[in-house]
């Protein structure tokens, strides 16, 4: 079935926003979206997935680009679109672009050079490379530059996986468990699911695999005083609140409101009462140092460059440049220094991100730990296996995409000497 010729246009003026690299792209299609009502949820579902695959594939398109005719925003729209349905299901294209899309088509992407075939940015594929090397960096651009699967975690409180699996599959949603989070769940295609009874009744949560293993690691017990100090729109949050069997008591901190206002009606469906969503102004603020050192558990999910992301927000990779790791490098260190004032002697501290960058990961840690000798690391492996989870990736969580099938995720478990 074609698609109408309208669909060209509209792809052309999206991406022109985009590109501009001015806001997260999800913001910008949602936006666009509501303003062009007219558009059918099909349409809707091509022209992002022509956007999206073009953020993945930005470099390769615009090589191709190049040796094309008309309008360069024309010509990136035509290959989103074709690598999106195939160029025979685009309608209203001008004479010779078909004959144009038929020979880009042809040609062998795995021979082209490997920089342009990582879709990277230079700066990040040089930084990548001198890493894990060439065929590493290429395996892993390989795999971040392929969309994520659907993850879901099973709310504790409410049902159980066996239970999710077999009311799910009524729906009909065929899922299976994930091989490392206890809760996860894996759904192998990609369905509505606010309209489904388990979630409205908030059963499951929509959460990455490796988000949820982030939540275990932290490892929150009944009765505990426990803070998240990042909690954002709250899915460590839900995770948490579940380990905690609804007892004790939570904190949900986060500097945005409006990230915190998204937690409200998730909190409802969950079942919990023992959160506690607190706005504070920074790091420092008042509310933050009145619980200092009271804390049994304090969680971290540092704002961070988003680069272990890739795959649901590739346009990450095109917004973020060196300079924007190093602020990011200095946030990090600030609002890890000022969460561990919150934790009790004997207490745990562990810090994490959606990063795959060692200058936001391991060398933050390396820094707090030479300037906090009240802390010790506590090896990774021992509280996977605490968990019984049955994954060794050393010291620390370090997450990859083509190792693993979640995002990229690092987490350090720091304990403060009792």
């Amino acid at each position: 079935m074609r698609l109408p010729p309208a669909i060209i246009p509209h792809t052309e003026e999206l991406l022109r926003e985009v590109l501009r690299f001015t806001g997260p792209a999800d913001v910008t299609l949602s936006r666009y979206f509501r303003e062009n009502p007219r558009l059918g949820s099909r349409e809707r579902g091509v022209i992002a997935e022509a956007v999206y695959g073009l953020l993945r594939n930005k470099s390769v398109l615009t090589n191709f680009a190049e040796s094309g005719n008309g309008p360069m925003m024309r010509r990136l729209a035509l290959l989103g679109l074709a690598d999106a349905v195939g160029p025979d299901a685009i309608a209203g294209l001008q004479e010779g672009e078909a004959d144009w899309l038929a020979r880009v088509a042809q040609i062998d992407r795995t021979q082209l050079p490997p920089q342009l075939r990582s879709n990277l940015p230079p700066w990040l594929y040089e930084k990548l490379v001198a890493r894990v090397g060439e065929a590493g960096t290429l395996e892993l651009a390989d795999a971040m530059n392929r969309p994520a699967p659907l993850d879901l975690r099973v709310n504790a409180l409410k049902s159980d996986r066996d239970t999710v699996i077999a009311e799910l599959a009524k729906a009909p949603v065929a899922c299976e468990p994930t091989p490392y989070s206890p809760l996860g769940l894996r759904v192998l295609k990609k369905p509505a699911l606010q309209n489904l009874p388990l979630f409205k009744d908030g059963a499951i949560e929509v959460q990455d695999e490796g988000s949820q293993l982030l939540a275990q690691v932290v490892g929150a017990k009944r009765g505990e005083m426990v803070v998240d100090f990042c909690a954002g729109a709250g899915g460590k949050t839900l995770a948490l609140g579940a380990l905690m069997r609804n007892t004790g008591r939570l904190y949900a901190f986060d500097v945005s409101e409006k990230r915190l206002a998204k937690l409200k009606p998730r909190l409802a469906r969950s079942g919990l009462s023992n959160v506690h969503p607190v706005v504070i102004a920074h790091e420092n603020d008042a509310k933050v140092k009145r619980l200092a050192g009271k804390i049994d558990r304090v969680l971290v999910d540092a704002p961070c460059s988003g680069l272990g992301t890739l795959r649901r927000n590739p346009d990450m990779k095109w917004r973020q440049t060196v300079d924007t790791l190093a602020e990011m490098r200095a946030k990090q260190t600030s609002i890890l220094a000022s969460a561990a004032r919150l934790v009790r002697p004997g207490g745990r501290l562990v810090y994490g991100t959606c990063s795959i960058l060692e200058e936001e990961n391991d060398e933050v840690i390396a820094d707090f730990l030479q300037s906090h000798p009240d802390f010790t690391l506590r090896p990774m492996r021992d509280v996977l296996a605490e968990q019984k989870i049955e994954l060794d990736t050393g010291d620390y969580l370090k997450l990859l995409p083509h190792q693993h099938q979640t995002d990229g995720f690092f987490a350090a478990v720091l304990e403060r000497r009792a």
